[in-house]
């Protein structure tokens, strides 16, 4: 396999081609005004992104609002089950930032995943779910801000049908009703990695270890960009346009190398179905399709991603390969959790990478990161916890 043709300069991987996009010719449906129109007939309530946002150009040449504060944030049943430290990372950011969020303890599962796998559902139910969702956080005053690719995608899907489908929003309508809640879609969905593209500036200002040193590949999420994929974030001055910006802007800002490698348009191999059902299919194509071609034509000291599946495909995957000698060995994160790092959060507190499979020290090492001396704090802490001397770690334990 050859590497694509994107020379790398830099911190900053490049092309000569330059795509010229004209909103008015594109033949993609932007929604956002058929979803203020059907607020205008009463059909909703629709919720504005609020001020301060930032303006971010997307797939078609048209701007996305990206909120920067006043979030209310859908996590990920993934990222809370397994991968802690990706959430954290996110909240500890915006805690560093100085903005203001809201963590909630109503929210729901948006349920994709099992839907997708497996077809246990119907559509009426699966958009109840997301808009009893919205109306949770328009309750709230606060704007949904999606943790989970998955859920992102599968929401911008849910919400193509109700602007089309007056059937299933009368449907939906009912349902909610019954729930007592007002039916409401937000102006914009956005997910989180587009936050984070948002305050990259915000993010490098505050940088505490010289990343130049690092290497690292990217992985973009399949149910960010390829699903409804209109308004994924698309940058001309990265990737000349031609890619999603989502993560590689914000890992450049933050003055690591990001590297190319030939399959960056592949799946994690996560999928909708193969992690339930063909596990061996997803570990082989994760580790062979992703992680050996990346070794071998990048050479990466990091794989960085945006996604609950793909962290846990990319990262978990990699054990299997290990036992056959394979060409395997990169630790896998999400760019919240490198940027949170760079930033100085404690690696074990914070970003919770003992939750991984792969070996981080090397990344941090070479990050400029002690990592027995975050490590020993880490089992006092436990220690404490353990004696009662300590209840939990708190957030003014870390910041």
């Amino acid at each position: 396999m050859e590497p694509l043709n994107l020379p790398i300069t830099g911190t900053k991987v490049e092309t000569s081609k330059v795509f010229e996009r004209d909103p008015e010719t594109v033949r993609d449906e932007d929604l956002r005004e058929a979803i203020w129109e059907l607020g205008r007939e009463g059909e909703w309530i629709v919720q504005p992104v609020p001020e301060p946002y930032y303006l971010a150009p997307t797939k078609f040449g048209r701007m996305k609002k990206i909120p920067l504060e006043h979030t209310w944030h859908h996590k990920s049943c993934g990222q809370c089950g397994h991968i802690p430290g990706y959430s954290t990372s996110i909240f500890w950011l915006n805690r560093i930032l100085g903005y203001d969020y809201f963590d909630p303890r109503d929210q729901t599962s948006c349920t994709a995943w099992n839907y997708y796998a497996s077809a246990t559902s119907n559509q009426a139910a699966q958009a109840a779910v997301a808009m009893r969702n919205f109306s949770a956080a328009y309750e709230t005053g606060y704007y949904p801000l999606i943790h989970c690719g998955t859920s992102f995608g599968h929401y911008k899907e849910v919400r193509h049908e109700l602007v089309h489908d007056a059937k299933l929003r009368r449907q939906v309508r009912a349902i909610i009703e019954k729930l007592g809640r007002p039916f409401v879609m937000p102006e914009e969905i956005v997910h989180y990695s587009e936050w984070m593209y948002a305050v990259r500036d915000e993010l490098a200002a505050r940088v505490q270890y010289d990343l130049s040193p690092i290497t690292a590949t990217v992985h973009p999420a399949c149910h960010y960009y390829k699903l409804q994929s209109g308004d994924a974030i698309y940058d001309p001055e990265i990737y000349g346009g031609q890619r999603t910006a989502a993560v590689t802007g914000v890992v450049q800002t933050l003055g690591a190398q990001v590297a190319d490698y030939s399959t960056w348009y592949d799946c994690c191999g996560f999928g909708f179905r193969h992690i339930l059902v063909q596990r061996d299919f997803t570990r082989s194509f994760a580790t062979l399709r992703k992680i050996e071609v990346m070794k071998q034509e990048a050479n990466p000291d990091v794989v960085l991603t945006h996604d609950t599946g793909c962290v846990t495909s990319l990262d978990k995957s990699q054990f299997a390969a290990k036992a056959h000698d394979r060409q395997v060995g990169v630790p896998v994160m999400s760019e919240s959790q490198f940027a949170a790092l760079a930033l100085g959060a404690h690696p074990f507190r914070v970003c919770q990478l003992h939750w991984h499979s792969v070996d981080y020290r090397p990344l941090l090492r070479k990050m400029g990161i002690d990592v027995d001396r975050a490590w020993a704090e880490f089992e006092d802490d436990v220690s404490k916890i353990k004696t009662g001397e300590l209840d939990y770690v708190t957030w003014e334990h870390v910041l």
